[in-house]
């Protein structure tokens, strides 16, 4: 049979024409390769002949690798080859997991701190099942081989000073790497070898100190800009008709820019412009999002005049999105959060009406009050994606009658289910069998909550043994 080359996991051949070899496997009759390399056949036995030997790392030996992840406490590395065992590894050994505690005979904050993403290393192997673990601290030709600047890209040169023990020869940044013995490929000579640079074992100084305090953005490593640049003019984009300020975006003439407040989680920027649109032409459109992609529940509208954006403020502030009222005024202006009026709560007498059904609409609420009260404003609880809450508000205009309300409405069905009406804590009135004296002004949640908290007090308080004379 001639040789063909097949890779890990083909279909190969089956268990009528041949058995199970080197290199393949059995599964449900049919035989499948395990690795790549040729396929033949010979007295009856299926075999792949690896075109590169593959290799099982053991404990104890040395592996070179490349840092490719790193996390706060522990890092992954990939494994270029293991020394004295020229071929390839299994794939479940291909890369090699870290500790930041075997790296280097120091006290580590972070993993970052010793090695970085894309450093050469040496590293002896501890574990090989469940997953393959090295380490760098137990030998002193272990640990970093080749390391290259953040901020340049050239290559780093041993260099103790203070805290640090390498340095860019091009933009004199300075940092510190677990360093074995042979750094540098044997050129960076160093008297008794790279690693006597680790200072193993000794305290950390006032610059390092100083920069594990700022935290991660102390140790954010910016490309230097004297370096980067080749010497060229540089260019800068610019918006069309402008002239100046390099790539500033034009400014827009005051009262053209709104800012839109309370939007549901949902909303994106193509609904908030669906929604501004019809009130003029709009230069800018955008609802803020953070890491995550996730609404962050306010955005901008920017119209090219005046009159536009004064237009939609006024048609849309305290429009509805999803049973959520939604904000909208001059993003410019400086009446900014904190500065303007108390928002005024529309005018009546407020009641609670609790336990509703979560398909329960407005008009449905406000048909229950027909013929018993003359509502003014309905407002429906809502979380942040506009899902109901169970609960609602209403705002009634007969002030001195809330008992008589309550009384006809409290227990009556909705959709099958007995709602509570009693008048809000909010209102004018308080609710019944609490004195305005004694609650203070209080809800009746953190009333009880009060309660709880001084009866867990006195439960944890012991009864004073009594002196023995």
């Amino acid at each position: 049979m001639t040789p063909s080359l097949v890779t890990p996991g083909m279909n190969v051949s089956s268990t009528a024409d041949c058995e199970a070899g080197d290199g393949t496997i059995e599964i449900d009759g049919r035989i499948v390769a395990t690795s790549v390399g040729a396929f033949s056949i010979n007295e009856g036995i299926g075999t792949v002949t690896a075109s590169n030997a593959i290799v099982t790392p053991e404990v104890g030996d040395t592996v070179l690798c490349e840092v490719v992840k790193l996390n706060e406490k522990n890092g992954e590395a990939q494994v270029l080859c293991v020394e004295g065992k020229p071929g390839s590894v299994l794939p479940e050994h291909l890369y090699g997991q870290f500790h930041v505690t075997n790296i280097v005979d120091r006290y580590m904050h972070q993993t970052s701190d010793a090695v970085r993403r894309r450093d050469v290393c040496r590293a002896e192997v501890k574990e090989t099942s469940p997953v393959l673990r090295i380490s760098f601290r137990d030998r002193n030709d272990c640990g970093v081989l080749h390391a290259i600047c953040p901020p340049c890209g050239d290559t780093l040169i041993p260099d103790l000073d203070g805290d640090w023990n390498v340095r860019c020869p091009a933009c004199n940044f300075q940092s510190y790497r677990a360093l074995a013995d042979n750094y540098g490929a044997g050129w960076g000579e160093v008297e008794n070898g790279a690693s006597a640079l680790n200072n193993a074992g000794k305290r950390w100084g006032s610059a390092a100190e100083a920069m594990f305090a700022k935290g991660p953005a102390g140790r954010a490593t910016f490309i230097a800009a004297d370096v980067r640049e080749d010497g060229r003019e540089p260019t800068y984009f610019r918006f069309e008709g402008e002239s100046g300020g390099q790539g500033r975006r034009p400014k827009n003439a005051p009262g053209c820019r709104l800012f839109v407040g309370g939007l549901p989680r949902e909303v994106g920027t193509e609904e908030l412009r669906t929604l501004f649109a019809e009130h003029g032409d709009m230069t800018d459109c955008i609802v803020l999002t953070d890491d995550n992609g996730v609404n962050r529940g306010f955005g901008f509208v920017t119209y090219s005049e005046k009159s536009q954006a004064d237009a939609a403020a006024a048609k849309l502030d305290g429009h509805k999105i999803n049973g959520r009222k939604i904000g909208v005024r001059d993003a410019d202006s400086d009446d900014k959060k904190g500065k303007r009026e108390k928002r005024k709560e529309p005018q009546g007498l407020k009641l609670y009406i609790g336990n509703l059904p979560f398909k329960a609409t407005e008009e449905q609420l406000k048909a229950l009050f027909d013929g018993v009260a003359t509502v003014t404003e309905m407002v429906m609880a809502t979380d942040n994606a506009g899902k109901p809450k169970g609960f609602a508000f209403a705002f009634v205009k007969e002030m001195d009658k809330g008992e008589a309300i309550v009384a006809k409405l409290n227990g009556s069905e909705l959709l099958g289910r007995k709602i509570k009406v009693d008048v809000s804590q909010g209102g004018k009135k308080a609710v019944s069998g609490a004195k305005p004296a004694e609650s203070g002004g209080k809800t009746t949640r953190e009333l009880q909550a009060m309660r709880e908290e001084e009866e867990d007090g006195n439960k944890g308080r012991r009864r004073p043994k009594p002196k023995k004379d």
